[in-house]
């Protein structure tokens, strides 16, 4: 037992767990499998990449330092070949690759300490204790070499090089140069095609390859054909060798492939990536005619988002602020996350490679889009990212969210729609991927109970998880299968009622914010103690919802039609504003509660309005009649999903009439009909 070199605790070996960090390693070990993650070790410059640096650490082990990881560009480093600097191991993958993260510290005197790291010993060694051990070695060799002196000695000439060694050097060049020669040239002979799965089946053998370029180096740093771009798509022969543990191929020629070969390539890996990323069919969690209506759907949304992880693209999952909503993205968030760790070793790249954005209502609209531009384009400058697939799950499927999904295609990122209502034709034209029971003339279903279903496609190791959550999106109408799924997975109606709320309240605060820990713990556990925050937090919408439910309910007008009645709340004047619930939610619960008595619930606030109905009206419809009566008021359905209407509040008045008598005419069978009486 030893001691901590830093606090004087006692160790087995020269550092305690949390001083790790504070002290640099030199690397004696034969091998990148000895070196241990966290540590800060003493490295040499070995070249420069596009996407990095190569650093030697130790004889036997070199690691990229991508410029992600750098505190600065790549360009402005004043490092060259050779110079010793310092960086942290953060990860050897199983193939040796060594993964390296910047040290601020780069200079030995900056570290509290330097150790050898010498798998062979028996414990780190300090550096001046190593420097004396040497030294008493080099004494010892002295007093023999004195004690042999006289006794004889026998000169013996330098061996001869053998014709190898005369002539390596230029034989190395000869072949660079032969190599550069036949870069342009057509391929020899007639090899057939290897995949790069293949290729372990083919070491020593020569191959032809097709595909596009990642890297290729004569040697750490130095490019083998700098005249050809990273993006370019080539074919490729050589010898397989195994070096180190990686398979390379030690290429022999190389051609650029242009227009219909380059096109057939790109398609072929282009449907290698999508072959590998496309899940088996999926099972549907539980019986919904809605979603065994869309089943092929369901697998290419799927596949996007499998595929996605495969490329190290990030997925962003956008998201209305509602139970609906956020459970829908909690379910593709919980699938995707394990791909993700697996894929990307660092402890960070879940939060890098996912990201789940609520929006405020169901429109993807322009401030929206231009923030996730925004974002989407700084980490492709300063981390090298790619650009993301993007998600929507009950949102952006209707016309008011194009220009947010064009702005997005513009830089080529792919959309996947989830929609349990209405994907407006427009918008499933626009996107790459569209899952509507609608669109099959389905119905009765919820966008979370889609996003299960597709997040058990992504990931079928977490089908087990999500069981209980759509039941828990359902206000009302839970379909028997999914309450059967729930109480299997130990959720019984109480405990579905209690979760949904939870979500609820906890939606509304913060609403921009994803709450990943805290939705994770509301709704992703086993624990007693934890479903009681669930509880605890239910308990609190039930309290703020009966309280404002109490007063709109006293302040609700009754506008009297021929064939039915029409609710309407001035949500300016008898609701809360800024405080829990929200309006929509306020109005979702009023028409739960009051639908069998009225044909229409409308919400009346400053600048806005909200229309709630079983029947078949057509929103934006309603706003054209609407604003034939008020054409100053500027209305317009900006949320058709959720029956929502913007106007000027000048004219707040004018619009309440005017909806009030589309609505009339909307609801009543014949033309007729009289408008609403008081």
């Amino acid at each position: 037992m030893s001691s901590c070199i830093i606090c004087g605790k006692s160790v087995d070996g020269r550092i305690c767990e949390i001083h790790q960090e504070d002290v640099v390693f030199e690397f004696r070990g034969n091998h990148p499998d000895e070196l241990t993650p966290g540590r800060y070790y003493r490295g040499t410059v070995d070249g420069f990449a596009e996407f990095g640096v190569f650093v030697d650490v130790g004889d036997s082990a070199t690691g990229l330092l991508h410029r992600s990881e750098l505190d600065r560009r790549l360009d402005s480093l004043e490092w060259d070949a050779g110079d010793t600097v310092f960086v942290q191991v953060q990860n050897v993958r199983d193939n040796g690759n060594v993964d390296l993260g910047w040290s601020i510290r780069q200079d030995e005197s900056e570290f509290r300490g330097t150790l050898i790291d010498d798998p062979d010993a028996d414990e780190e060694l300090l550096v001046e204790e190593e420097e004396a051990a040497e030294a008493d070695e080099r004494a010892s060799a002295d007093d023999a070499d004195d004690s042999t002196e006289g006794q004889g000695q026998t000169e013996t000439a330098p061996p001869e090089p053998s014709p190898a060694d005369r002539t390596g050097a230029s034989e190395t060049v000869e072949d660079e140069e032969e190599r550069s020669e036949l870069g342009g040239a057509a391929a020899i002979g007639d090899l057939a095609l290897v995949t790069i799965d293949a290729l372990e089946e083919h070491v020593g053998d020569r191959v032809r390859i097709e595909g596009e370029v990642g890297a290729a180096f004569v040697e750490a740093g130095v490019r083998a054909y700098p005249e050809v771009e990273e993006s370019a798509v080539v074919r490729i022969e050589g010898e397989v060798e195994r070096r180190r543990g990686e398979l390379q191929v030690e290429t022999e020629a190389l051609v650029v492939l242009e227009n219909e070969e380059r096109e057939a390539v790109t398609e072929r890996m282009e449907q290698a990536m999508v072959d590998r990323a496309r899940p088996d069919p999926v099972e549907p969690l539980a019986a919904d005619p809605a979603v065994e209506a869309v089943a092929g759907p369901v697998r290419d949304a799927a596949t996007a988002i499998r595929r996605a992880v495969l490329e190290g693209r990030p997925v962003v999952v956008r998201h209305s602020a509602s139970a609906d909503g956020y459970l829908a993205g909690v379910a593709i968030e919980r699938a995707t996350l394990p791909l993700v760790r697996q894929q990307h070793r660092s402890s960070d790249a879940e939060y890098h490679f996912f990201d789940r954005r609520p929006l405020k209502g169901s429109v993807y609209d322009m401030d929206d889009a231009t923030g996730d531009v925004t974002s989407m384009l700084e980490n492709s400058e300063r981390h090298g990212e790619e650009i993301p697939l993007f998600v929507f799950v009950a949102a952006g499927a209707t016309a008011e969210s194009l220009d947010g999904l064009e702005l997005l295609d513009i830089y080529d990122a792919r959309r996947v729609v989830i929609e349990d209502r209405v994907v407006d034709e427009a918008v499933a034209e626009a996107v790459d991927t569209v899952v509507s029971p609608a669109l099959a003339d389905r119905d009765g279903t919820s966008a979370t109970a889609l996003a299960a279903n597709v997040a058990a496609g992504v990931n079928g190791n977490v089908r087990g998880d999500l069981r209980h959550l759509p039941a828990v999106s359902f206000w009302e109408d839970t379909p028997e299968s999914y309450t059967d799924l729930a109480a299997e997975a130990g959720y019984d109606g109480g405990a579905v009622r209690q979760l949904r709320e939870a979500v609820a309240l906890e939606a509304y605060y913060q609403s921009y914010e994803d709450k990943r820990e805290l939705i994770n713990d509301l709704v992703f556990t086993d624990d007693e103690e934890a479903r009681g925050l669930a509880a605890n937090v239910s308990e609190q919408f039930r309290t703020k919802m009966d309280a404002e439910i109490g007063t709109a309910e006293a302040n609700l007008e009754r506008h009297e039609l021929a064939d039915g009645t029409v609710l309407a709340l001035d949500t300016d004047a008898y609701t809360h504003r800024f405080e829990f619930p929200p309006e929509q939610l306020l109005l979702d619960e009023l028409w739960r509660r009051h639908r069998e008595e009225a044909a229409a619930l409308v919400g009346v606030a400053t600048d806005e309005a909200y229309v709630s109905t079983d029947a078949d009206v057509d929103v934006r419809g309603l706003v054209d009649r609407a604003a034939e009566s008020a054409p100053e008021a500027g209305l317009d359905a900006r949320g058709a999903r959720e029956g929502r209407v913007e106007f000027l509040s000048g004219e707040r008045e004018a619009v309440r009439e005017a909806l009030l008598d589309a609505l009339a005419e909307a609801l009543s069978p014949t033309p007729e009909a009289s408008g609403p009486t008081e």
